[in-house]
């Protein structure tokens, strides 16, 4: 096998995902798996049910993992690396605990993790490393072996996550009316977080305090700022932008990164933009939020408005996705054997860390979280 294709120490890679119902059936079990402790009323998780059960129950999240999973093993099978992919989700079937104990039991025992959150945030990054903390911590318990998990870096701006949405927010463009195209105004959307979380998102040196988002929002921009550059470059057109936010679920009284995409549609409306391009650059793939939020609920309000919009797409199982997978792999199992891999990325602010430093993302409860500084778990391939 070519240098360039040896992973190891990694035997595995695990695509670790969020979940979503698979029918109608499912919807208020998952729903109650993703607010577990928060004590939310099963009528209310019925109300809130509503926006998967517009689409038969089905949440499209598995569907597109399915697909992910298919382009990075025929990637990985074009290019020589004999690497098993697994997948493994929070809140529903397949389960991180029920794959981990299936890959351990194939023999596995290091393991690299891709999570299908590109952003630094607690729920986007930390959240993923409290419940492979807890996954391992079963398997202990159990008796059998503990790998080691290394989750791989954020990619939000690694170029095959990136470049595959220049051409969503240029293929968009091209469907605006002509007489509407070059004063288009671009709304890049993310979920919205609470502010005291987007604060603390990142490394402690990128911590805020006064509401501006930390690295969560410092990450977005960066991202959000390659793509006018570019769409100036290939368009000769300087369009205006903002980031904005979507999916907002928090109780009112408790501040969330504002403005959300509806009320920036009325904005810009008012302030007489000739068009809107909905770029959901926070997003790996067109999942519940963004076919609600988006295609549903926001494309209902720019016809309210008589406002022309296109939503641009996720990167979803994009080859070029694929290909920064298999890259970033490759990356960080040259890193640990002692190697110093080119480490690629656009925008300002360059490659983000392998390993989550203490006090990154934390969370509002202390609990143990793998693959970061922090962790102190079992060792791996011991037995308990």
């Amino acid at each position: 096998m070519p240098e360039q294709c040896d992973a190891p120490p990694y035997d595995a890679l695990l695509l670790l995902s969020f979940g979503g119902p698979e029918g109608p059936d499912d919807v208020v079990p998952f729903l109650e798996n993703v607010t577990r402790g928060r004590g939310i009323p099963r009528e209310r998780l019925k109300e809130v049910g509503q926006h998967y059960f517009l689409f038969g129950g089905v949440s499209p999240i598995n569907a597109q993992n399915r697909a992910l999973l298919d382009a990075l093993r025929e990637d990985f099978a074009e290019h020589g690396l004999d690497l098993p992919v697994y997948w493994g989700n929070r809140n529903w079937a397949p389960y991180l605990t029920d794959t981990l104990r299936a890959m351990v039991r194939d023999g596995h025992r290091r393991i690299a993790v891709l999570a299908t959150s590109a952003y630094a945030s607690y729920s986007g990054c930390r959240q993923y490393r409290e419940n492979l903390a807890d996954a391992l911590a079963v398997l202990q318990d159990e008796g059998l072996p503990v790998p080691r998990v290394d989750k791989l870096r954020h990619y939000f701006n690694h170029p095959g996550f990136v470049r595959p949405m220049i051409d969503g927010v240029l293929a968009s463009l091209a469907e605006l009316p002509q007489d509407a195209r070059e004063g288009a105004h671009i709304a890049f959307t993310t979920h919205s977080i609470p502010t005291a979380a987007a604060d603390t998102s990142g490394t402690p040196a990128d911590h805020t305090e006064d509401g501006t988002g930390g690295a969560y929002v410092a990450q977005h921009l960066d991202v959000a700022r390659v793509i006018v550059d570019a769409v100036r470059a290939e368009t000769g057109v300087d369009h205006p932008w903002r980031l904005v936010y979507q999916s907002r679920s928090g109780a009112p009284h408790i501040p969330w990164l504002e403005p959300d995409i509806c009320d920036h549609l009325e904005a810009v409306h008012r302030q007489g933009v000739s068009a809107v391009v909905m770029a959901p650059i926070g997003f790996v793939s067109d999942h519940m939020e963004v076919k609600y939020d988006l295609d549903t609920e926001a494309t209902a309000k720019a016809a309210e408005l008589g406002l022309p919009v296109a939503r641009s797409a996720t990167v979803g199982a994009d080859p070029r996705f694929a290909a920064a997978v298999r890259e970033l792999l490759l990356e960080r199992a040259a890193a640990e054997r002692g190697g110093t891999p080119e480490r690629c990325a656009l925008g300002a602010l360059g490659p983000g860390h392998d390993l989550c430093p203490v006090g990154c993302c934390p969370a509002r409860a202390a609990r143990p979280a793998a693959a970061g500084a922090d962790w102190h778990g079992p060792v791996a391939g011991a037995p308990a």
